[in-house]
């Protein structure tokens, strides 16, 4: 597919999901939205895909939220979408709400700037966030009329303490890389240079454990933190079960036996 606001490329078996709007921040639009939806789709559709990255084109911003500027000037269409029903149908970001995408390949964040209100929301919706030294995250709907609807007022509590949280939301203020890094948020700081050789350097250490377990890992963490400890224990969970009988898990015990690399086939 041919992608007008962001880019696609795939090396080995990591997949790169670049914003490419520089001139507005890497602010997304729906139709922006609509292309991430289908770029994390093809990724989670690709059996030679494993691991994701996700960044933003240019050194001042990683994503800067919703293209406010796009949407003051298509106000009536937006008017028009609420009456007949029809729009264009794709989470912010394309992961951070969609119910009908789930995704179990891990996907990291290059925060190389700027990553507020969605921009932050796409950050938190992936599993680890490499940041620039230089950033600043935040989530500033409030300011200027909105709420972070797009899953940050929920997953920003599931991430950093419930106060220091309020405490983001309620005044809307940006925090730095340092702060975040302290409050848990984000896994590493580099500076702006090392920020994807660095989600790369993650990505490959994830490439050398079996796939399958990855997953299976990925799900069981978040869809057991539903549930209370004995009931997310006790209950069976799809990738576990692809997981379970696999080649790769025969794999891993036999290359460990003979003192070799395993190969891992996804399967």
């Amino acid at each position: 597919m041919e992608y007008e606001f962001i880019n696609y490329e795939k090396k080995d078996k990591i997949v790169y999901i670049t914003i490419n709007r520089p001139e507005r921040l890497n602010a997304l639009h729906p139709p922006a939205n609509l292309e991430m939806k289908t770029a994390f789709m093809t990724f989670e559709n690709d059996p030679d895909a494993w691991v994701a990255i996700v960044t933003g084109t240019g050194e001042r911003a990683f994503c800067a939220g919703n293209d406010l500027r796009y949407t003051a000037e298509n106000w009536g269409e937006r008017e028009k979408e609420a009456t007949t029903g029809a729009r264009i149908r794709a989470a912010f970001g394309g992961i951070t709400t969609d119910t009908d995408f789930k995704c179990w390949k891990p996907i990291i964040a290059a925060v190389n700037g700027y990553a507020l209100g969605g921009g932050l929301e796409l950050a938190m919706a992936c599993d680890i966030i490499i940041i620039a030294d230089h950033a600043e995250v935040g989530l500033p709907e409030p300011r200027v009329g909105l709420i972070a609807g797009a899953g940050g007022v929920h997953r920003l509590p599931r991430h950093v303490p419930l106060k220091r949280a309020m405490g983001m939301m309620l005044t809307a203020r940006r925090i730095s890389a340092q702060e975040a890094y302290e409050l848990g948020l984000v896994n590493e700081i580099v500076p702006l240079a090392e920020v994807v050789p660095t989600a790369e350097k993650w990505a490959n250490e994830i490439l050398e454990a079996a796939p399958l377990s990855v997953r299976a890992s990925k799900q069981m963490a978040y869809e057991g933190l539903g549930w209370p400890l004995d009931n997310a224990l006790q209950r069976k969970y799809s990738e576990e079960n692809n997981y379970l009988g696999s080649a790769d898990q025969r794999e891993g015990p036999l290359a460990f036996s003979e003192k070799r690399k395993p190969n891992w086939i996804g399967a």
